[in-house]
């Protein structure tokens, strides 16, 4: 792995914060084991080791029933260890894939075979060469018989050079950590503004309110800077959004998040049962499992 990365927290708490039963872990990932599943030649980084079998006793040390797995960068389009990690949880997870515009047919059947639900394109430079909006759009039309959705990342900045190809995907959008908002500026401000007029404006468009530990000046174990912004798309966006742990937690530059302190964020972005239940269960049952 590299010199300066920041595996896994080893041994997170327990949530204080009891999820609903049947709640789903709608973001993470697995990464590797790279002697069984390389990294991409063209990765950005190398990460540590975190394979599924880490991640399912996550699952079942947070209360989780479900896991939805997000195919990471260091991976490329070679979904080999996603491809496992779903045979082997079963109906128990979905997959987002990585494909690249010379994907077969047969190639797209084993994926949803498998459980893949969708395709992510990454939009941040640091992590990833974006491609010219042909690339993607030829993407786009290869998976729509198969009713596929779109998982984007980008950054808060990006969004309204990227605004009219967004705008004009025709499936379901799923936008990665709510754009990865500035929480320094204002929640009722320009950019973040923006961002809640291109859910409102494109109901066609969803976002996970995750990723606090990745957005938040102030630090664990709360995030209290992150908790204004997401608690404003769970009430005013209710049916259209997902939450993740975002587990191994790539790139991070600071510190190991505790997964469990992660979960206690739950109850203060989504305040009701019914928020609650909405956010960890109908929603991504009804984008996954449908």
């Amino acid at each position: 792995m590299d010199p300066a990365w920041i595996c896994y927290h080893p041994a997170p708490s327990k949530p204080a914060f009891t999820v609903p039963a049947g709640a789903v872990d709608a973001h993470c990932h697995v990464f590797g084991p790279g002697d069984v599943f390389p990294y991409a030649p063209e990765r950005k980084y190398t990460p540590c080791d975190a394979g599924k079998d880490a991640l399912f006793a996550l699952r079942d040390h947070l209360g989780f029933a479900r896991n939805v797995i997000v195919q990471a960068t260091c991976h490329g389009a070679d979904n080999r260890a996603l491809v496992d990690a779903l045979r082997t949880a079963g109906d128990r997870a979905r997959g987002v894939a990585t494909v690249r515009d010379t994907v077969s047919d047969a190639e797209l059947f084993d994926l949803h075979a498998a459980g893949v639900r969708g395709v992510r394109f990454n939009f941040v430079r640091r992590l990833v060469d974006p491609k010219p909006d042909a690339y993607y759009r030829a993407i786009i039309d290869r998976i729509a018989s198969l009713g596929w959705h779109v998982v984007i990342y980008f950054e808060a900045a990006d969004l309204e050079e990227r605004w009219d190809f967004f705008t004009s995907l025709p499936t379901i959008v799923v936008v990665d950590h709510m754009g990865r908002p500035d929480v320094t500026q204002p929640v009722d401000g320009p950019e973040f503004g923006r961002f809640i007029r291109l859910m409102d404006k494109h109901e066609n468009v969803w976002t996970k309110v995750s990723c606090p530990e990745r957005l938040s000046k102030v630090g664990p174990p709360g995030y209290d800077d992150v908790v204004p912004f997401a608690r404003t798309l769970v009430e005013r966006f209710p049916d259209r959004v997902l939450w993740g742990t975002d587990w191994p937690h790539p790139n991070m530059t600071t510190h190991a998040p505790d997964d469990g302190a992660l979960v206690d964020v739950i109850p203060r972005i989504a305040t009701t049962p019914a928020l609650q239940h909405k956010l960890l269960i109908d929603n991504p049952m009804r984008l996954y499992w449908a």
